[in-house]
């Protein structure tokens, strides 16, 4: 059931979060390719967020501009969806105009009424002479709760609901499935709903609050349970259960695990709460948070029979549909802890695992062979039941060791030489390793803890014999991990004098310690290597069509070589331009264009693509080769972009035809070298003899600052794209000098005015876009 609490004041609270939250760097120019794209289907929230395997639910899928959606992709076997309706509320200009119409037809009416002798109108007569249906009249009564609510804020994202039916397989992969709609003209960003084991149940409506108290006897014979619900402005929602003494229950709540990142909202996420009381009252357990994770868990020794009240809000009463919580109750397993965090490539090892309600803490486990690159496999462990845990496990490429104790100081101090990987634990409060590092030269330290699971906020230093400090590093921000927002692993580069003494100390920032704060050094000279990602993660294309797509590389360790970018065996009729990120830039637009001869698959089903890099020139081979991870650029707290990486890059062909390009590049037009004293030319060729360069238009997007282009007839009676820099905006904005290289993308459109008539003196220009060509690399010449 759900508490009201008084609207507060939090402005100053979040003004607060918002200065001091710790987040990834954003990728501005991310924002900048969003934009270009046309407007399409956008998901905000769904509710409830998963589903039972076995079972069928109605699921309400929260955005905007969902009315046209006709279909959908869900990853993964098992799962069938069916669309049930569309819904909308009545927006304010449709009330104003209605509420007019009703007062104006009650004057008359009455007056009419009045004349013949008859009493005042009712309502629903006035209605009727207004033309105004019931189900307007409904609507209209929706907007006016609404609007009288305090503390509802309009949010037009979240206002338009598709209602869908899902059913679950009964032998589905569990986990998270990623859910798209398709309007056929584009398609929308990914939500995650949830595949559970356990049964489900939605939070009831606080009209129907007693019917909450009298399901707890079906509750406690079924626990486990998942709760689903949703928290609004000021709410906190509470759930009976009944116990038994002894009983180990574990109470998860999964907010951001449901929606990792809100745009408009500080912190930028559902930062849940969880409160459990007795009967009485009185509170047994807290948690707004565990280990490092947002997300709050309860482990419970019921201490006696009785019945116990869980409580969820959010931590600053914030609330609103996309609030959305899963809750689990019950006797289930957790894990909250593993050592080692990892093992060499191509061996075998044993991993302990901690947690509650574990029946098996030990896996053997074979890693793979060192021809693949994963850094990080993901490990399950079944426990009674057939309840399976996971749990990630990195991959090393160097000889391993595990720390030695007592390692506290220089004297007993563990020597280690490089390269080489320790496995290691802060045992206790104040707790420092410390490691004697022989040889000189280059070396590269990296702690991999909070990434891996472990609560660990590492500080790494370096010392001479003296114990003079030669280098140090707290935190290192690792634009990989698009889902930390405290980035608290370490990693140290530095020279090491040779014939000297050098300790490496580990401690926690926070001076706790424990079993669960394991971490994983790798000692090293420096690997420069990167990391891509490809957004966006879903496109819809028509044949003959290019589209944009970013490609945005995370360097690592001095890495500044070219990319070259490339599909790995794709169907025929894909092609990847402008395929090459510079050494100097870390993301570049591109254009993926599919071959008009592209067949259409009518039932709308996506083509799974895949991207790789490549060093260009120098060194190369499958060493260096990255896969291009699709991932979804999602803003948090109004500022900060994340690049969350997702399972699938997905391409739907579209069935409708497009406009056909109006021309194409030359056979001469591989690149162009632009002069920022000059002019340059791309040459392109007409698709036919009546082509009219004067209704023919070229922008240059992305956006670039002080780079036009227009169509020109050259000197010769050839055509060509002209472009033009403006200097003093190239270096007002600072963003080229000379040598830098890219991509241009060029949208081309028609736009035509009608002739002026006496009904129509100024016509509007009708426009007529034909979608982008293909991406075409530059360089700004050196040469002023």
């Amino acid at each position: 059931m759900k508490t009201q609490y008084p609207a507060r004041d939090f402005r100053a609270f979040g003004i607060s979060l918002l200065v001091f939250s710790i987040a990834v760097a954003g990728f501005a120019s991310t924002a900048h390719a969003q934009q270009r794209r046309d407007r399409g289907p956008h998901l905000a929230y769904a509710y409830p967020a998963g589903c039972e395997r076995g079972m069928s639910c109605e699921i309400v899928l929260g955005g905007q501009f969902l009315k046209n959606a006709d279909d959908f992709f869900i990853s993964g076997d098992g799962v069938t969806i069916e669309i049930l309706d569309w819904y909308k509320p009545m927006a304010r200009g449709e009330f104003t105009q209605l509420n007019r119409k009703l007062r104006e037809a009650e004057v008359k009416l009455a007056a009419e009424m009045k004349s013949e002798g008859g009493k005042s109108p009712s309502k629903a007569e006035v209605a009727v002479y207004a033309g105004v249906t019931e189900t307007q009249l409904h609507e209209m009564e929706i907007y006016r709760k609404r609007d009288r609510d305090p503390k509802r804020q309009p949010n037009e994202q979240l206002d338009e609901t598709v209602r869908i039916k899902m059913t679950v397989d009964a032998d589905a992969r569990l986990g998270k499935r990623e859910l798209r709609l398709i309007d056929g003209a584009s398609i929308s960003n990914p939500l995650w709903l949830h595949i559970g084991r356990w049964r489900e149940v939605r939070e009831s409506p606080p009209s129907e609050i007693a019917s909450v108290v009298d399901k707890i006897d079906d509750v406690v014979e079924t626990l486990p349970t998942v709760i689903n619900g949703q928290v609004m402005p000021g709410e906190t929602d509470r759930f009976a259960f009944f116990a038994r003494k002894g009983m180990k229950l574990v109470i998860q709540a999964d907010a951001r695990e449901v929606i990792p990142y809100l745009a408009d909202a500080v912190p930028g996420w559902f930062q849940a709460v969880l409160r459990l009381t007795d009967k009485d009252g009185h509170e047994v357990s807290y948690s707004d948070s565990f280990q490092f994770r947002q997300d709050p868990v309860m482990y419970f020794e019921v201490p006696e029979d009785g019945r116990y009240i869980i409580e969820i809000r959010d931590s600053l009463y914030r609330g609103r549909e996309d609030f959305v919580y899963r809750l689990t109750v019950g006797e289930i397993p957790f894990v909250t802890g593993i050592f080692p965090l990892g093992a060499p490539v191509d061996s075998e090892q044993t991993i302990q695992v901690r947690g509650w309600n574990l029946s098996n803490n030990r896996l053997a486990v074979t890693t793979m062979s060192r021809n693949r690159h994963r850094p990080v496999m993901q490990c399950r462990m079944v426990q009674s039941g057939g309840v399976g845990i996971q749990f990630p496990l990195q991959i090393g490429y160097w000889p391993e060791v595990f720390d030695q104790e007592p390692n506290n100081t220089h004297k007993d101090a563990q020597t280690i030489t490089v390269p080489r990987t320790i496995n290691g634990r802060i045992n206790y409060p104040g707790d420092e390793d410390v490691y004697k590092i022989e040889g000189g030269g280059r070396l590269v330290a990296e702690v991999a803890a909070r990434r891996l699971g472990s609560p660990l906020d590492s500080m790494l230093r370096l010392t001479d014999a003296d114990g003079k400090e030669v280098a140090f590093n707290d935190d290192y921000e690792d634009l990989t991990q698009a889902l930390q927002t405290h980035h608290a692993d370490s990693h140290l580069s530095t020279t090491l004098a040779g014939g000297r003494e050098h300790y490496l100390h580990i401690s926690n920032a926070q001076y706790d310690g424990g079993s669960e704060f394991t971490y994983r050094i790798s000692l090293q000279k420096p690997q420069p290597s990167y990391e891509l990602r490809v957004t966006p993660s879903n496109i819809i294309a028509k044949p003959g069509q290019s589209v944009p797509i970013d490609v945005f590389a995370m360097r690592q360790d001095g890495f500044a070589g070219d990319i070259e970018v490339s599909l790995v065996d794709p169907p025929d009729g894909f092609r990847i331009d402008g395929n090459v990120i510079p050494g100097s830039v870390d993301h570049v637009a591109m254009t993926l264009s599919v071959a008009a001869s592209m067949k259409v698959n009518r039932n709308k089903d996506p083509i799974q693509l895949e991207m790789q890099g490549q060093p260009r020139g120098g060194r190369r081979g499958p060493g260096l080769i990255r896969p291009a991870v699709p991932a979804e650029n999602m803003m948090q707290a109004f500022i900060w972009h994340h690049l969350v990486p997702v399972e699938n890059w997905n391409v739907v062909i579209d069935g409708k035809k497009g406009a056909r390009m109006p021309f194409d590049y030359g056979a001469s037009a591989t690149s162009v070298t632009l002069n920022l004293s000059e002019k340059a030319w791309i040459p392109i060729i007409p698709d036919s003899k009546n082509f009219d360069p004067e209704i023919i238009f070229v922008d240059v997007a992305d956006p670039i600052s002080g780079i036009t282009a227009k169509v020109v007839k050259t000197r010769t009676g050839n055509y060509a794209i002209e472009l033009v820099v403006d200097n003093e905006s190239i270096a007002e904005d600072k963003q080229f000098k000379p040598g830098d290289r890219g991509n241009l993308l060029l949208s081309v459109y028609k736009e035509v005015t009608a002739k002026p008539t006496e009904d129509n003196p100024a016509p509007t220009p009708r426009r007529n876009s034909y979608g982008y060509l293909p991406a075409m690399p530059f360089e700004i010449s050196k040469n002023r």
